[in-house]
């Protein structure tokens, strides 16, 4: 699964390389069939991430590559659904699924690569591009204020919620195998400098800031920790709630078996 015949449309030194690395090793730490899996994307430097692994993966539209996961676990539950794309395609087209899909905490794992820039477009902002930060669509610096997306996740209760980066491959590789393990909607961040496009965030940038937390159940300290950017940044399982009830996918959707009561249907439906 690490070995491909082909080459790799990144830029030399692009964190996608270790991201790849550390999912594919992940994968076969888990002994898990590449059959079994499925990987999803929209568009992006990150969402070329299943083209270059030995899998099942469907590569859809830029923004949908979670929707496409939730299909594929509603019709397969017995599948590995892994989504995984960049922060442009998951928090800025994507943002809305990136919500409701925590809301209904279905058993898939949503993995960023977040260089915090339009890499594939040549460096635009992103949801994730700090204040002031200049760029060929905003000459005189960034005027928005930057996404907090693990924060945002937490609040809306997703129950595994990480943040890696892509310098700390051993590391990042455990991440990902806890978060695929995990039985619920499970949430990786990964710190991933675009070598190119984004000349402040850089691997130096983040070295000099990443530290390693503890995991916590406690929703509010995880909240802040998260919350924390530009002289400290947490790495690790920030939050993660075992007692967090996984929705079933048979039980979300009575048509997916023999149930034909209607009544009990359109009350799950406006629960």
């Amino acid at each position: 699964m690490t070995n491909l015949p082909y080459d790799i449309a990144w830029c030399p030194g692009c964190g996608n390389f270790a991201i790849r690395t550390a999912l594919a090793e992940a994968l076969n730490e888990l002994n898990m069939p590449p059959q079994q899996i499925v990987l999803t994307s929209g568009i992006g430097q990150g969402a070329k991430m299943p083209q270059y692994l030995e899998t099942n993966y469907f590569n859809g539209l830029h923004g949908r590559s979670i929707p496409l996961a939730v299909g594929i676990k509603l019709a397969r539950p017995d599948l590995t659904v892994i989504a995984v794309s960049g922060d442009g395609c998951m928090y800025g087209e994507g943002g809305n699924h990136f919500l409701h899909t925590i809301r209904k905490n279905l058993d898939i794992t949503i993995l960023i690569t977040n260089n915090q820039v339009y890499g594939l477009t040549k460096g635009q902002s992103s949801p994730t591009t700090d204040p002031g930060v200049k760029n060929p669509l905003d000459p005189l610096g960034n005027p928005n204020a930057p996404l907090h997306p693990l924060t945002l996740a937490i609040a809306m209760g997703a129950p595994f919620v990480a943040r890696g980066f892509a310098r700390e491959k051993d590391h990042l590789k455990e991440l990902i195998k806890a978060a695929i393990r995990f039985e619920g909607t499970a949430v990786v961040d990964i710190l991933q400098p675009c070598v190119t496009f984004n000349k402040i965030n850089t691997y130096q940038w983040y070295g000099e800031r990443v530290y390693r937390v503890e995991t916590t159940a406690d929703r509010f300290e995880a909240m802040r920790t998260a919350e924390s950017w530009q002289d400290k940044i947490a790495t690790g399982i920030l939050f993660r709630d075992e007692k967090h009830p996984m929705r079933n996918v048979r039980d979300l959707f009575p048509l997916h078996t023999d149930q034909k009561d209607i009544e009990k249907l359109l009350r799950l439906y406006h629960a």
